[in-house]
């Protein structure tokens, strides 16, 4: 009873800050400039180049996503047996960039995947050719990997440091090599986290607009650059609402595959 007072600012939060927009995105996505009802600002989906650009948002994010997931398991692995007194320390290493603002850190990328940046002049001073990726998806692809990837990394990690040590013991004195442990009973073990961070990869990945304007110089149009430019250049938020509505379906379509895969909650962060 005592504690009830305390939800309220919590509740407070939920409404102000999700329920709310979510129902003003509604009204805008169902209606048109008018005010009069339709449902054509969420099957423009449908149309070509929206439905282009969500193909190569999902294609983008799922690759972002395999990427990350590739990369993070040997690097989760390495952490959980790690000989260091304070394993913390090499997380704190891992999560660092994330304290450097988003845009920052894309924009290093840019600085140093441009035609005139720091890796083409290395390569060219050392008689090899450049390399053109600066607005191509590979650059978008490169981009997403480098500012998730601590999404994927933290929620493995923390499942795996929960696999007991006598668990992958005994996995070796009935003869299994290492590589079979890892396939056979570290991965296993480790799906909750998995999900966790595919979630956290994938999702973001798929909305991103930030990412693909500045590695992708404005070539690479994914669904967000789309409904970015409808709420803040065509001043379309009729039609920007409907592909946000659209877009909230794949999200929670991803979330509830994921969160199937980790139904105690074992792949949090905490």
């Amino acid at each position: 009873m005592y504690k009830k007072p305390f939800a309220i600012p919590f509740i407070a939060w939920i409404l102000i800050g999700t329920i709310v927009p979510v129902i003003v995105i509604a009204f805008y996505g169902f209606t048109d400039r008018s005010g009069a009802f339709t449902v054509e600002n969420v099957t423009s989906i449908l149309a070509p180049e929206h439905a282009k650009a969500l193909w190569m948002s999902l294609l983008l994010a799922f690759i972002s996503s395999i990427i990350c997931l590739v990369i993070s398991l040997p690097l989760a692995l390495i952490l959980r047996n790690s000989k260091l007194s304070s394993k913390g320390f090499l997380v704190f290493i891992f999560i660092l960039p994330m304290w450097m603002n988003f845009l920052l850190r894309t924009m290093a990328w840019q600085v140093l995947l441009e035609r005139g940046g720091l890796i083409n002049n290395f390569f060219e001073n050392i008689g090899m050719p450049g390399l053109q990726i600066i607005n191509t998806p590979v650059a978008v692809v490169l981009g997403m990997v480098y500012d998730y990837l601590p999404f994927m990394i933290l929620p493995i990690y923390n499942s795996m440091i929960k696999i007991e040590n006598a668990v992958i013991e005994a996995a070796y004195d009935l003869g299994a090599t290492k590589a079979k442990v890892f396939k056979d009973v570290i991965i296993p073990l480790s799906v909750p986290g998995i999900a966790s961070g595919i979630t956290m990869v994938f999702v973001p990945a798929l909305t991103t607009f930030a990412i693909s304007n500045m590695l992708g110089g404005g070539k690479i149009y994914l669904i967000g650059n789309i409904i970015e430019q409808e709420f803040t250049t065509t001043s379309n938020w009729n039609l920007g609402s409907g592909l946000s509505l659209v877009m909230m379906v794949f999200i929670l379509i991803t979330m509830e595959l994921m969160s199937r895969l980790d139904k105690d909650g074992d792949g949090a962060l905490i």
